[in-house]
This record gives C-alpha cells, structure tokens and sequence, in this order.
C-alpha cells in the first residue's frame, strides 16, 4: 500500500502561555531558560520544603531530570539524523559515495531518566486529572522512540477519560475549555507521529490505539479512518472499508474519508465504486491542486481499463 495514496486527518496543535509572577514555578523556567541546573537544583530543594505536595513541584522535577539527562554526542554510522552532516568518503577517489556519515545525536543518561520518569509517575498518581503530567511522560517515550510505553500510556489516558469525564486540567491545575477535543486532537497528533515512523511494525499500535477511542467515543471520524487504514496496508480491504463508510455517514463531505474509501475500492478490484468515489473526493476536495491531479489521473487510469 502506497503511504501518498492514504490520507491521515490531523488533529490539534496546542500552544500554552506561560503564566505571569515569580512563583516556583516561574522560577523555575527562569533558570531553565538561563541553562542554569545549579540554580535548578537548589530551588527545587527550597521549593521541595515548602510544599512538597504541589503539583507543579512534579512537573518541574520531572523537566529538570529529563534535560540534565539529556546528552549532545557526536556518531558515526550510515543514518544520519538532522542536517548537520558529515559525509567521510573513502581514501579510494574512485569511490564517490561517502563511506559512513558523522552527525549529532542525542542520547539520555538512563540513572537521571529513571528518576524524571518517577517524579512524574508519583505527580499522575496524586494528580491524575493533570493532563499535561500525562501528556509530558507520553512525549519522553516518544523523544525515546519506546513505542510501547508511548502507546500504553496514551491507552491509560483514554481509559481514565471515562472515568473522570474529560474533566482534565493543566498548569496550576486549571480547568481546560473543551477538554475532549484537547485531548482527541492531541492523541490523533500522537497517532500521526506513529505513522510518520514509516514502520509498519507500529500499525498495530495504532490500530489499538484507535480502537480504544472508538470504545469511548464511537464517531471519532479520525479514529475511523485510522483503523481503516492499518488494514488498509494490511491488504484487509473488506475490513477497511468498516469503519470508512461509517466515517462517512457521519460526514459525507469528508474528502479524506471519501478518498480512502476510493483506493480500499480500487484495491479490492471494484473499479465502479473505485470512481464514484474519486469523484466525491474532487467534488469536495479544498483547493490543493496537487492531491486534485493525483486524484483525477486514478479516475483517469481506472476508466482506461
């Protein structure tokens, strides 16, 4: 299955502001603005005697952990990452391509991880309303490529939606306006970053992550087409077209649905229902010229035959 061909709806960017006021808190991104783990560390002492139950004492622990365990290193190898890369070529001019690369990396002390890990283990537990405690743990073992905790911890998120009714809050314990999209939005992003991989290892990641949304909220259209499109590169066509047609009785105009609903007909060999639905995706399709071509040479290709 071609990764172009299959459309991902996108979920949420979120940005936060910072509150204003010399609290611990803000203290504490002061030095962590100024790289200054010095003055980190003796505040989140004096903040640790003076209210060790406050929530955003474990939040700044958990940060102060993760970017002192966080360490810059240089590697040699044949994947480079970034785009500050050195190519090492071969003593033999005949040779034109580069033997190995150099390239920055990043790489976590494991002993400092361990312990932001568990600061922020023990904030979830006091405060388990605190969705950015949780987002932030998912993040790390996303930053760790540890694909497993990262899709186990996004389930436990979704579980607990159900038990405290999306009644999530954020910094200072505030309350979040629209929690649930909050949430959905942000975990459809979290879905997007497992496909982006490009490692069909983690479509079943996805595929549980997506079905453990549809148990809470059975007409989350993106969960929809998430699912259909594991089983889309799984060749399970009949299967994908499941949850791709109840997508689009939700949603009718929904060219991302409409299109994968064309390409798990195109795939099955239903050349007519293939084209209607082609035709539904450019009739609603916004103005992106570049998916309008691709879709009209598949019409194109299929009334060839």
């Amino acid at each position: 299955m071609n990764r172009q061909a299959i459309f991902l709806l996108f979920g949420l960017t979120l940005f936060f502001s910072q509150v204003n006021g010399q609290t611990f808190r803000q203290q504490f991104n002061d030095f962590v603005s100024k790289k200054d783990t010095v003055g980190q560390q003796q505040l989140l002492e004096k903040w640790e005697k003076t209210d060790s139950n406050d929530p955003e004492l474990f939040v700044a622990y958990f940060n102060y952990y993760i970017i002192k365990s966080k360490q810059e290193i240089l590697s040699v190898g044949q994947n480079p990452k970034g785009s500050n890369v050195l190519q090492i070529m071969s003593q033999d001019t005949t040779e034109k391509e580069p033997i190995a690369f150099m390239y920055g990396d990043t790489y976590y002390e494991p002993n400092l991880l361990s312990k932001g890990f568990d600061w922020i283990r023990k904030g979830i537990e006091k405060y388990p309303n605190r969705l950015d405690m949780r987002f932030g743990r998912i993040y790390m073992f996303g930053e760790l490529e540890d694909y497993e905790n990262f899709t186990k911890e996004i389930i436990k998120t979704l579980d607990y939606s159900s038990v405290n009714k999306n009644k999530w809050t954020w910094t200072e314990n505030k309350s979040l306006d629209d929690p649930n999209k909050i949430m959905l939005g942000s975990i459809q992003n979290y879905q997007i970053q497992l496909y982006n991989t490009e490692n069909d290892s983690l479509l079943n990641n996805m595929k549980d992550i997506a079905e453990t949304v549809l148990k809470y909220y059975p007409e989350h259209i993106e969960s929809l087409s998430n699912l259909s499109i594991v089983y889309l590169f799984q060749e399970q066509y009949d299967k994908a077209l499941e949850p791709l047609l109840k997508a689009e009785k939700i949603n009718p105009k929904d060219y991302i649905i409409l299109n994968n609903i064309a390409e798990a007909y195109k795939n099955k060999g239903d050349k007519k229902k293939a084209i209607k639905y082609y035709e539904l995706t450019l009739k609603y399709i916004d103005d992106d010229e570049q998916t309008k071509k691709y879709i009209q040479e598949q019409i194109d290709g299929l009334k060839s035959k």
